[in-house]
């Protein structure tokens, strides 16, 4: 029940109108997944929702009028109010990047091989770990906690507009990310965050590019369009762009202690037509 690729994860009542799917797959994955022994209280506050109705039978199958509506409306709203959670999950720095070094910290009772058991790495306040965990799955699933990767992301130009593929950018970096492994700058469309087709396959850059140009003084720029550039220097350091709007992030692995304490400034991305 549980294959990679398969879109499901695990069996649901695929008698559920299409509405209240979320809800039903919900119920089921928590059933498949039950929560840490710390969360048994607070998961047992949504049972007049149905979230912890046992069974293979959904309760979502025939509500009634007031619990669908109810389903219906907090899906709506905790929706709306994801989004904008969305924006201001992270410390954002004078060039508009979203530093998102602590948003994978949620996790408060799983400490295995590879992570840190450290206040340090810990949203503290199980509420706000929650928001951010449902943040983190939103845009970025799966993401690593600071120390073994830092995520920035960006959706304005040096000017606090949107970016779009309308435009043409670049950013330079006076010195390559700080890292101990490698960064990469990859490009994402608004407001899906999927990955974006171009004639060039290219889906990101950075240090692991394949004839990346760097300057003499050491400085990476690095081009950003949804045409094609004409010089053989751009085309060298391009990311394409959307037609429209457009979200990139910037990752950086095994980042040195100036990107996790803040101090590594990021550049802005800066409209240049």
């Amino acid at each position: 029940a549980r294959e990679l690729g398969d879109r499901d994860f695990a069996p649901y009542d695929h008698e559920v109108p299409e509405e209240l799917v979320f809800w039903e797959k919900m119920r089921s994955w928590m059933a498949l997944n039950p929560p840490p022994a710390a969360e048994t209280d607070y998961i047992a506050t949504f049972a007049p929702l149905g979230l912890t109705t046992p069974g293979s039978e959904s309760p979502y199958r025939n509500p009634s009028p007031e619990l669908r509506q109810a389903l219906l409306a907090g899906l709506a709203a905790a929706t709306a109010q994801l989004e904008e959670d969305i924006r201001s999950g992270g410390a954002v720095t004078d060039a508009g990047w979203l530093m998102t070094t602590h948003l994978f910290d949620y996790n408060l009772d799983h400490f295995e091989i590879g992570t840190i058991d450290s206040d340090e790495w810990k949203i503290a306040n199980r509420m706000d770990a929650y928001k951010a965990r449902a943040i983190a799955a939103r845009v970025g699933l799966w993401g690593q906690h600071g120390y073994e990767a830092a995520y920035a992301l960006l959706y304005v130009d040096s000017n606090g507009e949107q970016l779009t593929g309308e435009h043409n950018y670049e950013v330079r970096f006076e010195a390559p990310p700080p890292v101990d492994a490698f960064w990469s700058l990859t490009m994402y469309d608004h407001p899906n965050y999927f990955l974006v087709a171009n004639d060039a396959n290219r889906y990101s850059i950075g240090d692991r590019t394949r004839g990346i140009r760097t300057a003499r003084d050491g400085s990476v720029t690095i081009y950003i369009s949804h045409e094609r550039p004409t010089g053989a220097a751009q085309r060298a350091n391009w990311l394409p762009a959307p037609e429209g709007p457009f979200r990139p992030a910037l990752r950086m692995y095994l980042p040195q202690g100036s990107i996790t304490d803040g101090s590594y400034v990021i550049p802005a991305i800066r409209r240049v037509d």
